[in-house]
């Protein structure tokens, strides 16, 4: 077996031991009539995180399997099996770990061994327990909307939503009763990207984790996020930036900042920031003559659909972009992960408003202006 010299972040439990083995050993056992020679793959995703990488490869012999190797830090790999569906994913951690799984059910497998593996599987068994809670709901509401039963069609709706609200509030409990689980890091990284929470009380939760999972790599991202947001926040000093302008000249931002500017963040391929392109036109041209401006950045990656919907779209104001999606060194310095996105920047440069849309965004503008 070859050596994992370095691994990379999947962003999915990584963990530093208090106890430092020497390297990890993966004892794998697979029933099911599995032939010999059948080929294990150990997998993890790439340095960009858009796909899977083969690390390491093993054969099952008499229905077992083993990997040996050292790890630079635990953290989430997957096995998959030449001619069987599905995969399991597994911490990778220094320390002896013990997998066990039927072929026909890898998504069930019993991992264990280690701390990390311990408690992965402590949130998966009751993640898997509201799973088939949810699955049997799904099937009574067919019976009864088939039955046309009103009764329990409401009833069953309203379980629904209690297990919801369940599922929320078990992740959230989880992470607090378990501030040492890499799965915890990962659930607060979840909820910073998704903004299902406050930032205030994520980084609350933040806060509680040990500082071994805080030197995480999820870790680090996830402070790395909330000190991004303290510099995007409302009344914080907008990141100040420049790109290149359709033109291939460079635009500095502070150059072209107004008495009130929307830093507005679309992309050409965004079918919900073209929908909302009209309101931008309204507003910037009822208030462009009282010190209102935009400054477009887009997130295209081809310069061709760029300049296409600028022009379709009649935006007559400042654009930039480096052409490189979400990997737009703006939108990093700005958190943006889901566009459209937008901040209002008022002449000091400061943050008075983030992500109006329709009709708030004139509203504001007109308080602010006016």
């Amino acid at each position: 077996m070859k050596k994992i010299l370095s691994i990379f972040s999947l962003g999915l439990l990584v963990f530093s031991c208090s106890t430092k083995p020497e390297g990890y050993t993966i004892s794998g056992t697979l029933t099911g009539e599995v032939k010999n020679g059948t080929q294990v793959f150990l997998k993890t995703t790439d340095s960009l995180m858009r796909g899977l990488v083969e690390i390491d490869t093993a054969t099952v012999e008499n229905g077992t399997f083993t990997f040996t190797g050292t790890a630079d830090s635990p953290q989430m790999y997957y096995l998959f099996f030449d001619g069987l569906r599905g995969n399991t994913p597994i911490v990778l951690e220094n320390g002896s770990i013990s997998f066990e799984a039927q072929k026909d059910s890898l998504g069930y497998a019993d991992v264990s061994g280690t701390e990390q593996n311990e408690i992965f599987m402590k949130y998966m068994d009751e993640s898997r327990k509201m799973g088939e809670m949810s699955q049997s709901m799904n099937e009574e509401f067919k019976k009864a909307n088939a039955a046309r039963d009103t009764a329990i069609i409401k009833s069953l709706r309203e379980e629904y939503m209690e297990l919801q609200e369940k599922a929320k509030t078990f992740e959230l409990d989880f992470v607090k009763a378990n501030p040492n689980g890499l799965i915890s890091a990962l659930i607060l990284d979840k909820l910073l990207n998704t903004k299902a929470l406050p930032v205030s009380e994520i980084e609350e939760m933040y806060n509680a984790l040990t500082p071994a999972i805080k030197a995480t790599r999820p870790g680090k991202r996830i402070g790395k996020q909330l000190e991004i947001e303290k510099t995007t926040a409302i009344g914080s000093k907008a990141p100040n930036f420049s790109g290149p302008t359709p033109d291939g000249s460079e635009l500095a931002f502070n150059q072209v900042k107004g008495k009130l500017t929307l830093i507005d963040f679309w992309a050409g391929w965004c079918r919900p920031c073209r929908m909302e392109n009209p309101n931008i036109v309204a507003v910037y041209n009822k208030y462009k003559d009282k010190g209102f401006n935009v400054v477009g950045v887009s997130l295209d990656q081809k310069k061709e659909m760029w300049l296409q919907a600028i022009e379709d779209d009649g935006l007559a104001w400042n654009h930039v972009s480096n052409l490189q999606r979400f990997q737009d060194p703006i939108a990093k310095a700005y958190n943006i992960n889901a566009i459209p996105a937008a901040f209002l920047v008022d002449e000091n440069g400061v943050i008075v408003a983030k992500n109006l849309r329709g009709p708030a965004l004139e509203e504001k503008v007109a308080e602010l202006l006016n």
